[in-house]
């Protein structure tokens, strides 16, 4: 699962005293790591203190079968390894001790070695996404060929096409369907593009002119065609993001820029790039708001060479790997990182738009963002077409997300499903809950931003003047419409930390833990304060702790308190009147966001 990494190595080392020790003397023990971020030097000193750990491992378990390493947390994927390896063997850098020397070249070679042995037992390919494994391999292939004797290479090359060989027939018969979007596949179009970019480098590598077409024609598609103006490729609606796993069909569109320099590869990078560094908070973490298949995606390692075309995406790929966990770190991470310090293209930068002091940004949807010294405020009036009974997407039922530099994300955006109470605005009508609006409409101005949305009984404008220094503030307006509901709510989801204390305006004080909170409006008293926070409100209020989220990947709630939101839910209470079909302003609220 993409979205929550289980690290699995921890230790403060880096890697040039490791280059001249003797294979069997490799280890963890008392080296620090340089503190440079300067990109593509920190690929490979990351790659160079942690792959001689994997090397170590693989010497002391000299008959581990990949069931025996793929158990241990952080280690799926195992065959990512090869990558970082080879390039480190092969790639001169200032921060790389280990171009041209044999312990990795030895470790590469240990764990092709160990794939084709799979690979002939048959437990390879039945792997959960192998094709991602034989990629990585296919790039430690394409370096190591010159390094590998006749016979390993007639191995390696022969286990890579029976690989890439299963995903030639799927590939063939639906290049050429309407969209590439989850209604006419079959399959997510990550996997779709991955799987090109899989079948294209195969094709080249292995003198597969026939598979190389294929997988052109396809990203060809992908670039030209497939992409939205926005820079992204809608999973299940191409008019409305897909966020986290956008980042891995740029990944592929780079690899199809790679392979054949299509200049409308390049193209679709730079509009990719635009559209991700818009997206991202100073923290690297993508902003959850506008994602329909996840709530969470961490700050993410897939395809950063794929923005490094662009001044603004070097920038953009250097504030990424310095949020990614410099002290632990997991095998897919490690890979991807051989991958970005392989294809890494240097040159000027300047500031992301994370790093700038303020900006604005829209998407063609109702959907922007607005950055403002250390706030940043999202809003969406996204209105989806219908949700397939996959269980993999989410209800598009969010409208506004708030996230500070020093104290974090406040306000969660998140979408979920089949989970109306945590709708920004839902309505209990004689139908049952509802909560998806059905109309939306972004205005930005110089004097803030307004997102718009239309439900049944009432719509609902949510506006959001520029910030403070200190703070922030929200303005929620109720325009009833007709009958009134049985009930209507505005729901927020608030970001807690376990183990800090939550206070109430009346002075009550808890600890957030497991154990359930259930504030009611006397309690909360127009007044929560955590962490660095104070949230204000001039409404009646509850609150409850701990509300889990929908995981598409359990496909059903979470139970993790770290995954949990509180939930802010402020009752409407609408009226019809007889007089008035429209009645504007039938409900104001306020709320003020203050960081100490």
């Amino acid at each position: 699962m993409l979205t929550r990494r289980h690290f699995l190595l921890h230790s403060s080392l880096a890697s040039a005293a490791l280059a001249s020790q003797p294979l069997s003397s490799l280890t963890a023990e008392g080296l620090a790591p340089a503190s440079t971020d300067a990109l593509p030097d920190a690929y490979f000193r990351r790659m160079a203190q942690w792959c001689p750990l994997l090397l170590q491992a693989l010497d002391d378990q000299p008959n581990a079968r990949l069931s025996d390493l793929e158990t241990r947390k952080g280690w799926y994927h195992f065959p990512f390894a090869i990558l970082p390896a080879a390039v480190l063997y092969k790639r001169a850098n200032p921060a790389n001790p280990f171009q041209g020397k044999a312990a990795m070249l030895d470790l590469a070679v240990k764990i092709g070695d160990l794939l084709v042995r799979e690979d002939a037992a048959g437990t390879f390919s039945p792997r959960l996404d192998s094709y991602r494994d034989a990629y990585m391999w296919l790039e430690a292939y394409r370096l190591l060929q010159g390094d590998l004797d006749a016979k390993r290479r007639s191995e390696w090359a022969a286990v890579l096409a029976r690989n890439a060989a299963l995903l030639v027939p799927d590939l063939e018969a639906w290049k050429d369907v309407a969209a590439y979007t989850e209604d006419f596949l079959g399959t997510s179009p990550n996997h779709f593009a991955w799987w090109s970019a899989t079948v294209l480098t195969a094709g080249i590598f292995l003198d597969k002119p026939d598979w190389a077409r294929l997988g052109a024609y396809v990203l060809h598609r992908f670039a030209a065609t497939e992409q939205n103006p926005d820079g992204y490729w809608g999973e299940h609606n191409p008019d409305a993001p897909t966020c986290g796993y956008n980042y891995l069909t740029t990944m592929a569109v780079g690899v199809y820029w790679e392979r054949t320099h299509a200049p409308e590869a390049l193209e679709a990078l730079r509009r990719a790039t635009r559209f991700h560094s818009h997206i991202t908070y100073a923290n690297g973490m993508l902003m959850e708001l506008f994602n329909d298949r996840n709530r969470y995606w961490e700050v993410s390692p897939w395809g950063q060479f794929a923005f490094s075309h662009f001044p603004e995406g070097r920038a953009y790929a250097q504030l990424l790997t310095r949020n990614i966990p410099d002290d632990k770190m997991d095998i897919d991470t490690l890979g991807l990182l051989g991958q970005d310090a392989l294809y890494f293209h240097e040159g000027p930068s300047t500031p992301c738009p994370a790093e700038q002091p303020s900006y604005v940004y829209r998407l063609t949807a109702p959907a922007g963002v607005r950055k403002t010294g250390p706030w940043t405020v999202a809003l969406s009036g996204i209105v989806d077409t219908p949700i397939p009974k996959s269980q993999w997407f989410l209800d598009r039922q969010a409208n506004v997300s708030l996230f500070h530099e020093a104290a974090g994300l406040i306000i969660d955006g998140a979408n979920s499903r089949r989970q109306p109470q945590l709708a920004t605005f839902s309505e209990k009508t004689a139908d049952g809950w509802e909560m998806m609006p059905r109309g939306g409409r972004l205005m930005q101005s110089p004097g803030g931003d307004t997102v718009a949305v239309a439900h049944n009984s009432f719509s609902a404008e949510i506006f959001a003047p520029p910030a403070s220094p200190r703070a922030a503030e929200l303005h929620f307006r109720i325009n009833g419409r007709g009958p009134a509901p049985q009930e209507a709510w505005l729901g927020l989801q608030l970001c807690l930390k376990p183990g800090e204390q939550l206070t109430a305006g009346s002075g009550q004080v808890v600890t957030i833990g497991s154990k359930p909170i259930d504030w009611d409006s006397k309690t909360i008293a127009g007044k929560l304060r955590h962490g660095l926070w104070t949230l204000h409100v001039d409404h009646d209020a509850q609150l409850q702790w701990p509300v889990y989220p929908y995981n598409p990947y359990r496909n059903r709630p979470e139970t993790d308190p770290r995954f949990a939101v509180a939930l802010l839910r402020l009752p409407l209470n609408l009226h019809a009147d007889p007089a008035h079909w429209l009645q504007i302003n039938e409900k104001l609220i306020h709320l003020r966001i203050t960081v100490a």
